[in-house]
């Protein structure tokens, strides 16, 4: 089984432990925050769950150790030109993701069509919205920025009312709208628990060690799931 190093040992890296057996993982290493990183040294990949202040210096020191990174935190893209530069310098990879669902990868896809054909259409205003559990560190989450961005990209050019939610337990629930005088289109995804983001992480995590070569780090360069998910070759 490959060596699967878990920064990160909250629900999020619980969970990931529970699950790494169905994709060929053995977990080599439990690294929470403020942890000793040298316990991932033989490892063949890593998962990272953490806090949006941490994953650059997370990144860094795995990039050094040349060990490939999965980033499931989010809320930390200003430091992504710091991250671009380490996983260069070692000749690493990373693959990251506002969020790890299949689900909601395919969800996005959906909402970049709908804005694209309603892009034309001035009738329609659009609205974007998203609650998630009180712990949850960035609003607007990163799914929904995504979503937003997916919505502009395909053409939807007017303003989109954008709000989020902080209450309870909830694992994620983001919604896009579309609404004229004549008629309202509602897309809507949610999770029911935290398994879909885990079991995206986990297809991630084999990616970017797939491949033939003796090499620790199989794959090189920074990759979004969104990218691979699709792909013929993933």
């Amino acid at each position: 089984m490959n060596k699967l190093a878990i920064v990160g040992y909250g629900k999020m890296g619980r969970l990931i432990e529970q699950l790494a057996p169905e994709y060929d993982f053995s977990v080599s290493a439990r690294i929470d925050l403020d942890g000793d990183f040298s316990q991932a040294a033989d490892a063949d990949v890593a998962i990272e769950f953490t806090q949006p202040d941490a994953v650059a210096g997370n990144v860094e020191k795995l990039a050094a150790m040349r060990v490939p990174v999965v980033v499931g935190t989010t809320g930390w893209l200003k430091h992504m030109d710091r991250i671009r530069a380490a996983i260069q310098e070692h000749d690493s990879a990373m693959i990251w993701s506002p969020n790890f669902s299949i689900g909601v990868n395919v969800f996005a896809r959906l909402v970049r069509e709908a804005a694209r054909m309603l892009g034309d259409q001035p009738e329609y205003g659009a609205w974007a919205w998203e609650i998630h559990h009180h712990t949850k560190k960035d609003a607007p989450s990163g799914t929904l920025i995504k979503l937003i961005d997916e919505m502009k990209s395909g053409g939807f050019g007017r303003p989109i009312d954008a709000s989020s939610n902080r209450a309870g337990a909830h694992p994620g629930t983001h919604e896009i709208g579309f609404d004229s005088a004549a008629d309202t289109i509602t897309l809507r995804h949610t999770a029911r628990n935290r398994e879909g983001f885990a079991r995206g992480a986990l297809k991630a995590a084999q990616w970017l060690i797939s491949g033939s070569g003796e090499e620790n780090c199989r794959k090189h360069g920074v990759f979004e799931f969104s990218d691979i998910l699709f792909r013929s070759d993933s």
